[in-house]
């Protein structure tokens, strides 16, 4: 089948023979995949295997999202809305983003919600924010995970649920999202949405420390200074022992 090229032009690109991938990408799209256009536009984007080129990328995602690509309709609504080498032009921007959420395409559900709760483009509307979110998040889209937990956590177009806000956090945490491991240890520390634990607390500080999150470096370290030596051993131990899993949806632009 011709539109398998897609999926062969991937695994190409991913084993970094670009020029078999252009090949592939470009035989998608000459069978009718619009995606193969899409790809084509990464090429530019990136500058794999030829210069880069803004332009011509914009243009071969204008193509492939007149043909209904929701991967073009929303890398080319994202560069509408900054005004990359197009017009900024946020209407046209939700056009685009919110057509790739009604697709399903987990990208554009968060984008879309983005929008909604900027009211960019579209009325705010931090109730369709929330429901694209969701959506987003039955995907494993960590961002949009994560914005619907801080939802959750401050309130904003629902009630608060704490603890709706630190199975979400966890949910982002286990895929060993900085940001959620962060705001699992505070709900752990704090006793918000789950039991007070301080070895947890000070287990998700550490591993979201290593990450870069300044602020859980000074959490661990208060956390850790009310454990005896004991517990500190056993949080310890926990950190060490962790792994992430992987999501089923990574994200994207």
């Amino acid at each position: 089948m011709a539109f398998a090229d897609v999926p062969n032009g991937i695994t190409a690109l991913e084993a970094g023979d670009v020029q078999e991938a252009a090949q592939l990408f470009q035989a998608a799209y000459d069978a009718g995949d619009p995606n193969g256009a899409f790809y084509l536009g990464r090429l530019f984007e990136l500058g794999l295997g030829t210069d880069l080129d803004m332009r011509r990328a914009a243009s071969l995602y204008a193509l492939a999202a007149e043909d209904q690509s929701a991967l073009a309709q929303n890398r080319l609504g994202l560069m509408y809305l900054g005004g990359e080498f197009v017009l900024q032009d946020f209407e046209r921007a939700a056009e685009l983003i919110c057509a790739a959420a009604e697709t399903g395409d987990a990208n554009g559900q968060f984008n879309c919600g983005l929008l909604y709760a900027e009211g960019k483009g579209v009325t705010k509307d931090d109730a369709e924010a929330l429901t694209l979110w969701e959506a987003a998040s039955s995907s494993d889209h960590i961002a949009a995970t994560n914005y619907l937990a801080a939802a959750y956590r401050d309130g904003v177009g629902t009630p608060v649920d704490m603890q709706r806000s630190s199975e979400l956090f966890g949910r982002t945490a286990a895929f060993g999202n900085p940001l959620g491991l962060y705001e699992l240890a505070r709900a752990y520390f704090a006793g918000t949405g789950v039991d007070q634990d301080l070895e947890q607390a000070h287990a998700y500080a550490n591993l979201a420390s290593v990450r870069g999150v300044d602020e859980a470096r000074s959490l661990r370290d208060e956390i850790g200074a009310q454990l005896d030596a004991d517990a500190l051993i056993r949080a310890q131990t926990i950190a060490r022992n962790w792994h992430a899993a992987s999501p089923a949806q990574p994200d994207g632009e």
